[in-house]
């Protein structure tokens, strides 16, 4: 069985322990006694070194930790090393969800289902009703107010049976480990903790999420917090140099912008349309009847979309006896439009040619469209259809 020193002191730093077990190979270790923390309730493994090895991985196996190195190491004496600056990281994380856990509840009657500590940011998943932005910052208001008070933050055993004013029943049975918010907050949790909610830092709610029947909250603590905080100032301010404006000014003449550039793309759509009504009845025009009194057009590109021969295609064929035929190499794909006198249902004439050549597709009976599956089918489908 394994000594877990990070129960009753998360501030330690280095220690000496005994390698008691290795597995096969000696790079996955067993000590008599550990500080480091291994991957659960949400929070991720400690790393550090043993014996000056690099410490990969930490492995919660009930009784015993396991401890993955990056070499073998010998049984016997070894002098540990936590890596700090991750540890406190996660130690203001994980302190900063429970403050924010414990304010949802009071502000907003919102119950912590679950709780991750990513690499960058970490998440708690929300239940309990709705949450939107206004209500979001309420809560982060509230946060930190709670971290200027420093309020000391203890861990206390006590048996379950007896454990009273929990915020989420722990459904364990015998002693239980209890992280405490003086005044606001008492969780079972074997996770590392800060002394004080002052050591947590600022605490900044960045994304709200809607997770099938839960509302999935981003935050950051402490350096985190204030790192992510200047990289958003430093985007806000490129942003507000590109437009000429202040940070205040910024989002008016953005929007502003971006509603001049609809207003533009509207325009030349319109003037699109306008023009290909054009160029068909113009190409409608110099086009000489076949034998059979009908028109037929037939263009080929080499890739893009079918969307830019639509207006073309219905231009033309808005004229009596018209047929137009368009295909791409890239996608392989191919368009038929037909006037109303043709006597030609584009849906079931592409159709049928396209089921011919292994394609699929079809549409009204106006104008319909479909791809086949390789380029070298084009020349068939169209074969069929002129």
């Amino acid at each position: 069985m394994t000594e877990r020193i990070y129960y009753n002191d998360s501030y330690l730093r280095r220690f000496n322990a005994q390698v008691v077990a290795r597995a096969p190979g000696g790079s996955t270790v067993y000590l008599d006694r550990t500080a480091f923390y291994p991957t659960s309730g949400g929070q991720p493994f400690d790393l550090g070194s043993i014996a000056g090895v690099a410490v990969q991985d930490v492995v919660d196996e009930g009784d015993s930790v396991a401890h993955v190195l990056a070499a073998p190491v010998d049984p016997g004496p070894v002098d540990c090393a936590i890596d700090w600056d991750r540890r406190f990281d996660h130690m203001q994380q994980h302190t900063g969800q429970h403050l924010l856990s414990a304010v949802f509840e009071e502000l907003l009657g919102l119950h912590t289902v679950s709780f991750h500590l990513g690499a960058e940011s970490s998440t708690i998943d929300l239940e309990g009703g709705a949450l939107d932005a206004a209500a979001a910052a309420r809560a982060e208001c509230r946060a930190n107010q709670l971290v200027s008070e420093n309020r000391p933050v203890t861990v206390v055993y006590e048996d379950a049976a007896q454990a009273e004013g929990l915020r989420k029943p722990s459904g364990r049975e015998g002693p239980l480990r209890i992280v405490s918010i003086d005044g606001l907050d008492r969780s079972a949790c074997g996770g590392t903790h800060v002394r004080s909610t002052g050591e947590i830092g600022a605490i900044l709610i960045r994304k709200l999420e809607k997770i099938r029947q839960s509302v999935r909250v981003e935050f950051l603590c402490g350096a985190r917090a204030v790192a992510r905080a200047r990289a958003d100032y430093e985007s806000l301010n490129k942003i507000a140099q590109l437009v000429s404006a202040s940070f205040d000014d910024a989002p008016a003449m953005i929007a502003a912008q971006l509603e001049s550039a609809r207003a533009a793309e509207k325009s030349r759509r319109k003037l699109e349309v306008d023009l290909a009504v054009y160029q068909g009845w113009e190409l409608y025009h110099n086009t000489a009847p076949g034998p059979d009194g009908i028109r037929r057009v037939t263009r080929r590109a080499g890739r893009g979309s079918l969307e830019e021969f639509r207006a073309l295609a219905q231009s033309f064929t808005a004229q009596p006896q018209a047929v137009f035929l368009a295909a791409l190499n890239d996608p392989p794909s191919v368009l038929l439009a037909t006037s109303a006198d043709s006597g030609i249902d584009a849906g079931q004439a592409l159709k049928a040619a396209l089921l011919e050549a292994g394609g699929r597709g079809g549409g009204a009976a106006r104008i319909a469209q479909g791809s086949v599956p390789d380029v070298a089918l084009i020349e068939k489908v169209m074969a069929k259809l002129q």
